[in-house]
């Protein structure tokens, strides 16, 4: 069985069970090691974050640089979930607005053991381009996420350890960190903040290879689809060592539709656009 902390990348798109579904997860911490807690911690948040088949939505994304000034863009978002041991979830997105980014695509589809797999359509040239495992650590399309950030989370290309719970908010997290394996990962490791009562992800923050906090992801707004299913409506990218931010904030939010493997193919990502 694979399994998979949320559908794009640690930031997630992170879908939980309901409390009435799922254990108590602060039982899951009481006894053994620290990488058992955490790994007990993510086998119970990837039995949460399965079988809701496909996830689609409609975001909008606001860049903003140092000085507050601001940039808007608008892309759709489509997610296919692929419960198989090898093939991992996958996810295009689709650039409708400003006019000089429109059509423009980013396919990923995430690998269970192997590299991820991810390629960007240009529609000015009508190309489809595959993205190097070396270039994973550049912004995608401006924003202070990068393509990295948007590929694949399966559970096991992470070393992880349980760092107790903390106050987040109102609530109180478990803190848990993540080490990649991946020698080309523009990280040295990520910490997540789950909230104890639902393990909704309310954090992860990013440390380069000399190991200083990058940036952090924080998401709010958490809204229930399919009567089980958390979504996080609005995910705010902070890079503390530019300054500069983005906002995507989520609407148009549907599961179960019906998508199909077909709609994520490499080779018709130019289609229509």
């Amino acid at each position: 069985m694979k399994m998979k902390i949320g559908v794009v990348g640690v930031l997630g798109l992170l879908a939980v069970t309901s409390a009435s579904d799922a254990r108590d997860a602060t039982e899951l911490v009481k006894q053994g090691s620290e990488r058992d807690k955490a790994e007990a911690l993510v086998r119970e948040l990837a039995a949460r974050n399965s079988g809701y088949h496909d996830f689609s939505g409609a975001v909008d994304m606001t860049l903003k640089d140092a000085t507050g000034a601001e940039a808007r863009r608008r892309f759709s978002l489509k997610v296919l979930e692929r419960p198989t041991a090898v093939v991992g979830d996958q996810v295009l997105i689709v650039f409708e607005a400003p006019a000089d980014v429109k059509g423009t695509a980013l396919l990923s589809h995430a690998k269970v053991d192997e590299e991820d797999e991810q390629w960007v359509y240009l529609p000015g040239t009508k190309r489809t381009k595959r993205i190097a495992a070396s270039n994973k650590t550049s912004a995608f399309a401006g924003s202070e996420f990068s393509y990295e950030d948007l590929s694949g989370s399966e559970v096991r290309k992470y070393e992880w350890r349980f760092l107790g719970t903390a106050p987040c908010g109102e609530a109180t997290c478990f803190r848990l960190e993540a080490l990649p394996k991946d020698k080309n990962s523009a990280y040295s490791k990520r910490v997540l903040a789950l909230d104890t009562a639902e393990l909704r992800v309310v954090s992860t923050e990013f440390f380069d290879r000399a190991g200083a906090k990058a940036k952090t992801l924080a998401y709010d707004g958490y809204t229930k689809l399919s009567g089980k299913y958390w979504r996080a409506q609005t995910w705010t990218m902070k890079n503390h060592q530019t300054q500069k931010s983005t906002v995507l904030a989520f609407s148009k939010l549907a599961m179960q539709t019906g998508l199909s493997p077909s709609e994520f193919s490499a080779g018709k990502l130019g289609d229509g656009r």
